[in-house]
């Protein structure tokens, strides 16, 4: 199956509502600001801000720039796999696995 075949097989929203609520909690595992954390991410504070309040819908981009600084910080990869969040079929299509993980 190619990666475009995979894509159709993720339920964006589902991961997005999982994610959101799951931002505060990755944020205090790792100690850091709205700031820190929107700054890594690329996204305003205001925006990073919104979204973990629920003030506004993520998108999918928020979702992948913010499941990076989660998923590749080792205070929250561990919180980030449990939850599912970063699914197998995400990594195969972002050519991710245990062996490239480092």
């Amino acid at each position: 199956m190619d990666k475009n075949g995979l894509m159709d097989q993720i339920n964006k929203e589902e991961l997005i509502d999982k994610f959101i609520y799951e931002l505060p909690i990755l944020r205090a595992r790792i100690d850091m600001t709205q700031d820190e954390i929107s700054e890594i991410a690329g996204l305003s504070r205001q925006t990073y801000s919104a979204l973990e309040t629920r003030k506004r819908n993520m998108t999918w981009s928020n979702f992948m720039a913010l499941l990076f600084v989660f998923y590749f910080n080792p205070a929250t990869r561990d919180a980030v796999e449990s939850a599912g969040l970063f699914t197998p079929e995400l990594k195969k299509i972002m050519s991710i696995n245990h062996r490239n993980e480092g």
